[in-house]
């Protein structure tokens, strides 16, 4: 079941995609992607934990009173913001490490993934497998009240297992040939 570009644009704002600058864009991206697909609405933010304290407050505040599902947060370097999202807000914060090139996204990485007791952030893979990861998350935790997403994330699914079932390498698939 795939939705029109209009049906996915008439998609209530379910799901806050926040990154800590433009140039994260390229991580978030199969997490759009994905959102789309799968007919969930989304809107885009630059914000940072450090040069736009005030904004990030005020955006955390907002998800909550407009009623957003979640917040998929992508930082690297510090990697502050997916914590201080948490920190100001009641919506749940998939957190996404970028890849850095001073340690490849491990100082990332762990500054998501050691929050402090009480102050929760999911934590995904370093990189575009984790954004695309966070989104399926969001996805589903959504899909546990709305049957029309829970029917399309079982179809996008089933697509994915045909794909691996489809392969002619698949170990088991009758032109795999004997092992």
């Amino acid at each position: 079941m795939t939705l029109s570009p209009q049906q996915i644009q008439e998609q209530p704002i379910q799901v806050g995609v926040v990154m800590g600058s433009r140039s994260d864009f390229d991580t978030v991206s199969g997490a759009l992607t994905v959102l789309a697909q799968l007919g969930v609405g989304y809107e885009v933010r630059v914000l940072s934990a450090h040069r736009t304290p005030q904004l990030l407050s005020s955006y955390a505040v907002r998800a909550e009173r407009l009623g957003f599902s979640a917040i998929i947060a992508a930082a690297g370097g510090a990697a502050h913001l997916p914590g201080m999202l948490a920190a100001y807000g009641r919506v749940p914060v998939l957190g996404v490490p970028v890849q850095s090139r001073a340690l490849s996204g491990q100082d990332s990485l762990l500054s998501i993934v050691q929050m402090p007791a009480g102050i929760p952030v999911a934590t995904f893979a370093i990189g575009p497998a984790g954004a695309r990861n966070a989104a399926l998350f969001a996805a589903a935790m959504i899909a546990t009240t709305d049957a029309a997403l829970r029917q399309r994330l079982d179809a996008f699914r089933a697509a994915q297992t045909r794909a691996v079932l489809d392969d002619a390498y698949f170990e088991g698939h009758p032109q795999a040939g004997e092992a």
